[in-house]
């Protein structure tokens, strides 16, 4: 963490460890840093962990989906992520779909700059 010159550490601190849905629940450690050290060491963000999802069939078969994730930049990701979203957003409104959405309400497909021909000839 890069603190503002004269900013309260404990009280930084103390509000990211009680971050509910987030950091309450777990053993968290703060360490604060120069912007100089953020700069040179710490400036690309490297992310990454693992989402695990089980469940059963109708008739009782186990399943586990994982999900991976392992990114060079966070912040990148990040914004190509909304820049993606955008451009979904984008489509749906030309189509006259309007409204609040959750992930789950957008087209895996208007979500990438390919054509849907190129993404089934590529992708699939």
């Amino acid at each position: 963490m890069v603190a503002e010159e004269g900013a309260d550490l404990e009280q930084i601190s103390r509000d990211i460890k009680g971050m509910p849905n987030y950091f309450v629940d777990y053993e968290t450690k703060v360490t604060f840093i120069s912007q100089e050290e953020m700069d040179k060491n710490h400036a690309e963000m490297p992310h990454g962990g693992f989402v695990m999802r089980n469940g059963k069939t109708a008739e009782g078969y186990s399943h586990v989906v994982e999900f991976s994730l392992k990114l060079e930049s966070n912040p990148a990701f990040t914004a190509s992520v909304l820049l993606a979203y955008a451009r979904a957003a984008y489509r749906m409104n030309k189509e006259g779909n309007t409204g609040a959405k959750t992930v789950f309400d957008i087209p895996a497909a208007y979500l990438s700059t390919r054509s849907a021909e190129e993404l089934r000839r590529e992708m699939l």
